[in-house]
């Protein structure tokens, strides 16, 4: 893998790597879907490719803690319902990142996330309230949670960028704040670590990687416990506003990077 080593990156651009960093632990424990702002900084600093493989250990360290934080919160049938899609949908994206270049993925998971926003924006706005969190036992709601499923494992197969995905089924099954974080920090914790032999055969995941990782994974830990303090602070409305304004913003990077 054409990946930086550490001493090869400017002391801007180090910079700005622990900015996202530190965005990714925010992100984790506060607004889910907020480090695909991360995941273009890492792709403007590093080789688009060899980003995927740095960002991945430093979501997995976001992740443990948010499941320290919320794990109490976590609603396992929504989990076990969308386990078998994303499955399909990570080995949907190992094929795809076989052949396809930068342009074609970031592509195509812009386009993704921007549809599944328009399409939650139309269901909260046509229906006069949201569905409990125990609708996955319905008909409707399991085709939605293998629909997202599978999109959710694809895009964070390919670019880390499965968040917002999940961020929108997770928003359109009517989760409250606590549910919706420690539900998703159950799912990607366990989702990006099965991730981690799929990255390695393809070569996103190094010593020098890791050796990076190991220099960013600090950022990580403060930026988790700013956003432990500040989600106590933000109430439901404003915190949907947020999810969903940060995923349209990381679909349109997407599409214009």
């Amino acid at each position: 893998m054409n990946t930086m080593t550490l001493w090869h990156i400017s002391t801007w651009e180090f910079a700005a790597l622990a900015a996202a960093a530190l965005l990714v632990g925010f992100s984790k424990t506060a607004v889910s879907g907020a480090n695909t702002v991360s995941l273009a900084i890492f792709a403007a600093v590093l080789p688009a490719r060899a980003s995927t493989g740095v960002l991945l250990p430093l979501l997995i360290v976001g992740d443990v803690l948010a499941v320290l934080t919320y794990r109490r919160h976590a609603h396992w049938p929504t989990l076990w319902r969308l386990f078998p899609a994303v499955a399909a949908g990570v080995v949907l994206g190992t094929l795809f990142l076989v052949w396809a270049d930068d342009g074609a993925v970031r592509t195509s998971i812009g386009a993704i996330l921007l549809l599944m926003t328009g399409v939650t924006l139309w269901r909260r706005r046509a229906a006069g309230q949201d569905e409990e969190p125990d609708s996955v036992v319905t008909r409707t709601g399991r085709v939605k949670a293998r629909s997202y499923g599978v999109l959710g494992g694809f895009t964070t197969m390919v670019a880390n960028a499965g968040g917002p995905v999940m961020s929108m089924y997770l928003l359109s099954a009517g989760f409250r704040k606590l549910g919706f974080l420690g539900t998703s920090a159950f799912f990607f914790l366990i989702v990006n670590v099965s991730k981690v032999p799929f990255s390695v055969g393809l070569g996103l995941i190094d010593g020098r990687s890791l050796l990076l990782d190991a220099a960013l994974a600090a950022f990580v830990v403060p930026g988790a416990f700013i956003g432990t303090w500040a989600v106590n602070r933000i109430n439901q409305r404003l915190f949907e506003r947020l999810v969903i304004g940060a995923t349209i913003v990381g679909g349109v990077q997407l599409l214009l990077r």
